[in-house]
């Protein structure tokens, strides 16, 4: 099979939870980014036969996401495009539809993405549909639903979201509220780091924000990193569940972003002028027990190790998504690699942000930059997803 290149990968700045992009719409931040990548690569978009992108709180106000931003985009009316959901996997996931589209030969070109405004995730009502003759019509926060209903509770019981699903593993492996809060502080100072250094500035793509009698504002930065983040600050937060080390500060946020890249076949790149930043190696999802589902990553990777023949050894950089510090902790733990140095190393969900169904697409550009940078050869990301999964891909560096 050919193999699948990675080819501008590039994502915008992440906004907090009712931030800098709570007006923007989902379809302006995917059409904005998607925009970029061609630009950034100098393809023709009517060379791009499909458009995969991920959402992992979709609804009817924009079906079927990836079409609507090849259209918003100004892309050719030819240029098709689908949506997926794996939730917090869908925009990695969207990546490896995507390659195996273009090692199948079914196309030679798909820009494969992820987008997320999680500010503007709706109430939405399922008793309205016939009518209510009388009583109380229940309105629910899709945020807090989707999190609850990842599982049949028929089957597996009630779990009243992902903090229960975090603390699970904090149990089990034994994971301190202070190791817990060390470790959310890294994030922020590494992010921190990482943007003082302009090690963002390449792949971050600036987004004009209208404002109401006024010129528009650029934003370019992500919102949620805070420099002055310290364990002292962090200590003094309650955690959420009695007696846990989930608290706010060293859980992920919630977020608004687009990311995006072209997916093209080795064979192409030279008749088409493109450059890759680096391959896609090989990729795995599994399945786990939805009360621990931050564990997914572990058999994801001995899954996907096993089929490459490689292993932490000869990884340059290791990502493992902050959804929870003490979910991250326990990973690492089971992965039974504990050495911090290589992972996440500019901070991930906690500092950066996880605007669920862009966060694949997101870690696989900043993982691309790094190893560019480092001059490394194979980079890990691997990341938890709520209903019990995990997921899992190796990156080589052109």
């Amino acid at each position: 099979m050919r193999r699948a290149a990675i080819v501008a990968p590039s994502r915008t700045a992440i906004g907090a939870f009712g931030g800098g992009l709570k007006n923007v719409a989902v379809e302006e931040l995917g059409a904005a980014v998607a925009a970029a990548v061609v630009e950034r690569s100098g393809i023709d978009p009517a060379r791009i036969e499909d458009m995969v992108f991920a959402q992992s709180y979709a609804n009817s106000e924009t079906p079927c996401v990836g079409r609507w931003i090849a259209l918003q985009a100004g892309f050719p009316i030819d240029v098709a495009g689908m949506q997926l959901d794996r939730r917090c996997g869908g925009g990695l996931q969207s990546i490896a539809i995507a390659a195996m589209m273009v090692q199948s030969g079914a196309a030679d070109v798909v820009m494969a993405g992820g987008v997320e405004s999680m500010s503007n995730v709706e109430f939405y009502t399922t008793d309205m549909r016939r009518g209510s003759r009388q009583g109380t019509v229940a309105l629910h926060d899709r945020l807090d639903r989707g999190r609850e209903r990842s599982q049949p509770v028929e089957r597996f019981g009630y779990i009243s979201g992902m903090i229960e699903t975090a603390e699970n593993l904090a149990a089990r492996y034994g994971i301190s509220r202070e190791s817990a809060d060390a470790f959310a502080v890294q994030s922020h100072h590494r992010a921190a780091a990482a943007w003082s250094e302009g090690r963002f500035t390449d792949e971050v793509v600036p987004i004009e924000v209208p404002q109401r009698r006024a010129e528009p504002v650029i934003f370019d930065r992500d919102e949620g990193v805070r420099a002055d983040s310290s364990v002292e600050k962090l200590t003094k937060l309650r955690t959420v569940m009695p007696k846990g080390t989930v608290t706010a500060g060293n859980a992920c946020q919630q977020n608004d972003a687009a990311a995006a890249c072209l997916v093209v076949a080795e064979d192409q790149l030279g008749r088409l002028g493109l450059d890759p930043l680096g391959f896609l190696h090989g990729w795995a999802a599994v399945g786990c027990d939805p009360a621990e589902m931050g564990i997914g990553p572990v058999p994801a990777v001995r899954k996907l190790f096993g089929k490459l023949g490689l292993g932490f050894d000869d990884m340059d950089l290791i990502e493992v998504n902050e959804a929870f510090a003490v979910q991250v902790l326990a990973v690492l733990r089971g992965f039974g690699y504990e050495d911090q140095s290589k992972v996440n190393v500019n901070g991930s969900g906690i500092s950066l942000g996880h605007p669920v169904g862009a966060t694949g697409s997101r870690i696989m550009t900043t993982l691309l930059h790094e190893l560019k940078r480092r001059g490394g050869r194979y980079g890990l990301e691997t990341m938890c997803i709520g209903g019990g999964q995990g997921i899992a891909a190796v990156f080589e560096s052109a």
